[in-house]
């Protein structure tokens, strides 16, 4: 019976190569079709994300189903990332390449068409998003940026009520200290 959970069914070579191939291929994929995959923008996207998964589960363990099979395949996953991540640390202009740069999507406080086309996102899409950082609308919005991670970076038009909130309790906090060294200073000469 325990035998049976941890026999290799496949070469350890192929239980190693297999995950590899399957890696590069999705880090390919993942670059040609942009950004929104990763940022999860509907859930169309995100049935997209579990159906790769599952869709190359196959492919990356075979007709091994042993529990070594499965630790070799996921080690060989976690090891070729490694040393992605790593090599892609030293070499920042591959590192670009390969993941792509930030595309402006809102510039000045206006949206740029061209931007979202490229991300084929739309403007109620990007609203939706705008609207889990607090935004209210676009147009508060002076600009918004798709980093390649699939993060959205949001720079507000005017400070948001709240940033203001903080400046003013920082500001009258800075006033305060002031009067106290004064007062201090006033004491301190008698």
């Amino acid at each position: 019976m325990w035998t049976h959970m941890f026999a290799l069914n496949l070469p350890v070579a192929e239980k190693i190569l297999r995950p590899v191939i399957v890696y590069a291929f999705l880090v390919i994929m993942l670059r040609i079709f942009g950004k929104r995959e990763l940022a999860q923008l509907n859930p169309f996207d995100l049935v997209v994300l579990l159906s790769v998964s599952n869709t190359v589960q196959n492919a990356i363990i075979g007709d091994d189903n042993s529990v070594s099979g499965g630790l070799i395949g996921a080690f060989a996953l976690f090891g070729v990332n490694y040393l992605v991540v790593r090599f892609l640390f030293k070499h920042r202009r591959l590192d670009e390449v390969l993941e792509g740069k930030p595309i402006c999507l809102i510039e000045d406080g206006c949206v740029c068409h061209g931007g979202l086309a490229k991300e084929l996102l739309t403007e109620s899409e990007l609203l939706t998003v705008a609207h889990r950082q607090g935004f209210s609308s676009l147009h508060e919005i002076h600009h918004c940026i798709l980093e390649p991670g699939g993060a959205f970076y949001f720079e507000a038009k005017e400070p948001r009520p709240h940033e203001r909130h903080h400046a003013e309790v920082i500001k009258r906090l800075n006033e305060i200290g002031s009067q106290l060294d004064d007062l201090r200073k006033l004491v301190g000469s008698r």
